[in-house]
């Protein structure tokens, strides 16, 4: 079925006129048309970058260089938000109808895509994924139920490799969602597609296909750029440019872009492919070993992220135990100095902790830690 805009994105949101700032007209020169301090920032030890003046609202160099690094046809395919957490809230205002519309998610995932639905009073329908046996895969064929019941939900967020599952779904499967008749956007979470190792990675080339899909990405994960709080939209430009007549007027700062723009650089992506190898090699080191102690049960999902799900088990009982993982958990923070996050209340994670892989030495005092704790539990 013809994807329409007019039918997923709210009208008021089709006939806004976004804010027009001072740099969408003019960049250079003697500016004196935003009422910036043109003495320069009040800082002691000045920084590189113009500081005291507004950043560009697009940040068209990062998007160059991001569409060389992601094979896109254009910077009119690429939004930049505060994190993908901007990105999933601006999907959600532009699209939902505040109690009115709802939003598809397949449990266990993201946390905040509940949160924001909440935040922006959209309704949550919830169709978990296929979990036995730690598969965690989209169940289609309830999802495509679960759309023809709920005509109102105008996102489906599939998070692909999951959160906390590590598991990136069949491109099959996502595949058979985009072309179903449902008419709302399918928005594929990537924050951890770069660990895959294996032929099931981003959708993002896809986007040129189907004009219903966003793919999010991020720099928090593999180029170690929590801190500056940058994520990323792939989609139509039909649907990128909605999202930029939506956002604040200036929303990446300067030197977010600055930093972003370095490590985009072909220096800065070989030398995330370097901590990338390494992180997959520690993964896989990991795994053995976890697999090697006793009371840890099996290891969950596929593993294609920079984590891993792994079971805790009963003392006596040789079964997934929430309670002995918790304390486990707990132990480890308050007494160990190594914290792991337990994810046992998730569906299809019971008796879970979640570990992310760090440093050799990191991981190695890790798992000598975990051991230490499962013998007081």
């Amino acid at each position: 079925m013809p994807f329409s805009l007019e039918k997923v994105i709210r009208p008021n949101i089709l006939e806004l006129q976004p804010y027009r700032c001072a740099r969408d007209d003019y960049d250079s020169g003697i500016l004196l048309d935003a009422n910036e301090n043109a003495y320069g920032p009040a800082l002691v030890n000045q920084r590189e970058g113009d500081l005291h003046r507004y950043p560009d609202p697009y940040h068209v160099k990062v998007k160059q260089a991001l569409i060389q690094l992601r094979q896109l046809p254009s910077v009119n395919h690429v939004f930049l938000g505060v994190g993908s957490d901007e990105v999933i809230d601006l999907l959600m205002r532009v699209a939902c109808v505040p109690a009115s519309d709802k939003i598809l998610i397949t449990p266990p995932t993201y946390g905040m895509y509940s949160v924001c639905a909440h935040i922006n009073d959209v309704q949550v329908v919830k169709t978990p994924l296929i979990v036995e046996g730690g598969a965690f895969q989209l169940d289609t064929e309830k999802v495509l139920q679960d759309l023809k019941a709920n005509r109102q939900v105008k996102i489906v967020f599939l998070c692909s490799p999951g959160n906390p599952t590590g598991t990136c779904l069949s491109h099959e499967s996502i595949r058979t969602v985009l072309e179903s008749d449902y008419e709302g956007l399918v928005v594929v979470d990537e924050a951890y597609v770069d660990f895959v190792d294996h032929e099931q990675g981003s959708v993002a080339s896809w986007v040129s296909k189907y004009p219903n899909l966003v793919v999010m990405q991020t720099l928090s994960k593999s180029f170690g750029l929590a801190g500056i709080r940058l994520g990323i939209a792939i989609g139509s430009p039909e649907v990128i440019q909605i999202l930029n007549n939506t956002k604040a007027p200036y929303n990446i700062g300067t030197p977010s872009a600055q930093i972003a723009q370095e490590a985009l650089s072909p220096q800065g992506v070989a030398q995330m492919m370097e901590y990338r190898g390494r992180l997959i090699r520690e993964r896989g080191r990991v795994i053995d070993q976890l697999q090697q102690i006793p009371g840890m049960g099996r290891v969950l999902g596929t593993n294609d992220a920079n984590f891993v799900l792994v079971q805790v088990l009963g003392k006596d009982t040789n079964t997934p135990c929430n309670q002995r993982a918790e304390a486990v958990y707990k132990h480890m923070a308050e007494s160990k100095d190594v914290v792991v996050r337990f994810r046992g209340k998730e569906l299809g994670c019971t008796g879970c902790v979640r570990i992310t892989i760090g440093t050799e030495d990191e991981n190695n005092q890790m798992l000598l830690r975990l051991k230490e704790s499962l013998t007081a539990f």
